[in-house]
């Protein structure tokens, strides 16, 4: 029995494991992960005809972010504390101070420009994922939650950050 304030619920079971639905698929030009110039590249998520309804409004939208599954990353305990791309010219810090595809769940989220949507795809630029990618999400890109002025990060993030979009 776990001791908890009387009078309240009981605190939800923790859950281990979840599993989720994949909504579509990403079409990129790209066939492997790299690591730069992924600005200009432009893509095509096809999501599943039953959510062809739910993109209703979302052309209003300059952009969009697109959730999905890194789901040709891999990942060991020596991917816990790493250079960042691999490059001995950075520092060695741990998986959750980077963007790094190999990941304990491989989940990415990109803000991507919205070109254009006809039917239940959406022709996107900039999404850093390679073809064959599932996706998980869309959403509405809201100035309000996804950009933080004044945003602090280490030198490093810059460097690397100069060719990747």
């Amino acid at each position: 029995m776990t001791n908890h304030a009387p009078g309240l619920p009981s605190p939800p079971p923790t859950l281990e494991t979840l599993s989720l639905n994949v909504l579509g698929t990403v079409r990129s030009p790209i066939q492997e992960g790299v690591d730069s110039d992924w600005g200009q590249v432009e893509s095509t998520v096809e999501l599943k005809p039953d959510f062809q309804d739910a993109l209703q409004g979302l052309e209003a939208f300059s952009h969009v972010l697109i959730v999905f599954y890194m789901h040709e990353s891999t990942f060991s305990t020596t991917d816990l504390i790493r250079h960042p791309q691999g490059r001995t010219d950075l520092p060695k810090v741990g998986i959750f101070a980077q963007r790094a595809k190999h990941r304990p769940n491989p989940i990415g989220i990109t803000a991507v420009e919205l070109l254009g949507i006809e039917g239940s795809s959406l022709w996107v630029r900039g999404l850093d994922a390679i073809d064959g990618t599932p996706v998980l999400d869309v959403k509405p890109y809201f100035p309000w939650f996804d950009r933080k002025d004044h945003a602090q990060m280490p030198e490093w993030c810059e460097e690397i950050m100069r060719k990747y979009f």
